[in-house]
Order: structure tokens, then C-alpha cells, then sequence
């Protein structure tokens, strides 16, 4: 019988329930009761409760069920199943949060904090395969026929359109600009998350033992490496030099490992943005 919860998806689990909840948090508790239109459905909720007083968890659930319809055409079974669980899981969370007193009155700390917490939730939801629905449904359809675009720039460019509704509804122009403050930190925000849970290491190790190394490497953690042969241009000698691609918290263990066989052993780390093939995952 096929494992169900691999560890893999545990780790989706847990990121996707923080992100969704730092995401209910930004609504309800900062960008919500300081009437900050920061894009996405979350907006949309916030000129409907302030303008017909319909409660956000309600708007939030019901918008978001429209546009899953055209979700599930585009971007499959999968994405969408995973949607409504966030969508459901947000919309009760928004509501829940929104009996508590808001953490802040103050609009410049809610218009930055609001946009730091619906960042990153929004960016590990995305990450784990997941989404929160609204705009992030709209940016993953654009993403699809736009590849090369990152999925926080495609979202900045559906929610200008909510914000710009923000100033029809309130006639407030302070109130517009601290939403588009709100969209451009949680922009970044988003990006950020992305980009450095892709981030990987390089490692380059020159050393008369290489082949020893190697085997302890593969032997002993689920990364391969490769084997170059190389002439060192001082001294002329003959040496191997490994190229390994690991993950940050792998990267003690393995110079430990390395240094425990040849302690005078070169070993070179570089940063990689991005790492495609076995053993590592792509966030987008």
C-alpha cells in the first residue's frame, strides 16, 4: 500500500496552514478594519463589509467559489482541491479573526505589516502547491500561458485593478495610496518567500582524496555528486574535484563529513537560485 503522508507531504501540510493563517491574520487584523485595499478578493471583501456590511468570511467564500470554476478548467483537479481546502480553511479564519481587536489603528503599520503577513502567506501557500484562492487563482491562469513571469508580478498586476476600485467606493486618495503600499510590500514579500525557498548550495571540493570523499557522500545522504579530474596550476599535480548541489541545512554535515577525510581539502560553496532535477523541488 502506497505511504500517504510522506514526509514531503507533511511539510506542504504545515506550510500551507501557516501561510493561509498569516494571510487570515493580514486581513482581519490589519489591512480589514483600517479599510486598507491592498488587490486580490481580501479587497473586495473590505469595500463589501465597509459599503454593504456583508461579512468578509461570507464575501471571501463566495467570491472565491466563483472563480474556482474557471480555476478548474485551466489549472486542473489538483490545484483546485487544494484551493478549496485554503479557501474553506481562510474563510473561517478571516472570520474568526475579525471578532478580536485589531492589532493596530495605525494605517502606516497596517498598510506594511498587512503586506509583510499576506506576503509571505500567500508565498508559502503558493510554495506548497496550494493557494488561498482569489487573485492567486488569476495569477496562477496568467502564469500558465505566461511561464516566464514571476507569480507575484503577474498577482500585482490583477490586484491594481481592486485597488483602483478602492478610491471609487471610498473617495478616500490616502486610503488608495496606502493600498498600493500594502500591494507592493506584499509583492516583494511573495518573491521573496519563492525565491528563497529555492535557494540551494554549490559546492566545489578539490582534493587528493576525492574518490574517497565521494563514496562517504553518496553513502551517507541522498545527494550524488560529480567527479571531474583536475591539474592544479601552481603545483601541477593531479587532483578530483567534486561539484555537489545540497540544500542550507544540509550544508554543516556535509563540510564534516568531507573535512573528517581530508582536512586540507579545498571546498568552495556558491548560492544557486535555482536547482531543477532529483532530489529538489521547484517553487513557484
Amino acid at each position: 500500500m502506497k505511504k500517504v503522508l510522506t514526509k514531503d507531504n507533511v511539510k506542504s501540510i504545515i506550510m500551507f496552514v501557516f501561510g493561509i493563517t498569516l494571510t487570515a491574520l493580514a486581513i482581519s487584523q490589519f489591512t480589514l478594519p483600517n479599510k486598507i485595499v491592498g488587490g486580490g478578493v481580501s479587497g473586495i471583501s473590505t469595500i463589501l463589509f465597509h459599503v454593504l456590511k456583508i461579512e468578509p468570511g461570507l464575501s471571501t467564500a463566495v467570491i472565491n467559489a466563483v472563480l474556482l470554476l474557471v480555476g478548474l478548467k485551466v489549472l486542473g483537479k489538483r490545484f483546485v482541491i487544494a484551493t478549496i481546502t485554503g479557501v474553506g480553511l481562510l474563510s473561517v479564519l478571516v472570520q474568526l479573526f475579525s471578532y478580536l481587536p485589531p492589532i493596530t489603528t495605525n494605517i502606516i503599520l497596517a498598510s506594511v505589516f498587512g503586506g509583510v503577513f499576506y506576503g509571505v502567506g500567500i508565498g508559502f501557500a503558493l510554495a506548497a502547491g496550494g493557494s488561498s484562492g482569489g487573485t492567486d487563482i488569476l495569477g496562477r491562469i496568467l502564469q500558465h500561458f505566461l511561464p516566464h513571469f514571476p507569480i507575484g508580478s503577474l498577482i500585482m498586476l490583477v490586484d491594481g485593478v481592486v485597488i483602483a476600485l478602492s478610491y471609487v467606493f471610498f473617495r478616500n486618495l490616502e486610503l488608495t495610496l496606502f493600498g498600493v503600499v500594502t500591494l507592493a510590500v506584499s509583492t516583494y514579500a511573495i518573491d521573496a518567500v519563492i525565491r528563497k525557498l529555492n535557494v540551494s548550495k554549490l559546492a566545489f571540493i578539490v582534493s587528493e582524496k576525492g574518490e574517497e570523499i565521494a563514496k562517504k557522500l553518496v553513502t551517507t545522504s541522498p545527494r550524488g555528486c560529480t567527479i571531474i579530474d583536475t591539474i592544479g596550476a601552481y603545483t601541477h599535480e593531479n587532483n578530483k574535484m567534486l561539484v555537489c548541489a545540497l540544500k542550507d541545512n544540509e550544508l554543516p554535515a556535509f563540510q564534516r563529513k568531507i573535512l573528517e577525510i581530508d582536512p586540507h581539502a579545498f571546498i568552495i560553496f556558491s548560492e544557486s537560485s535555482q536547482i531543477v532535477g532529483n532530489g529538489f523541488h521547484v517553487y513557484r
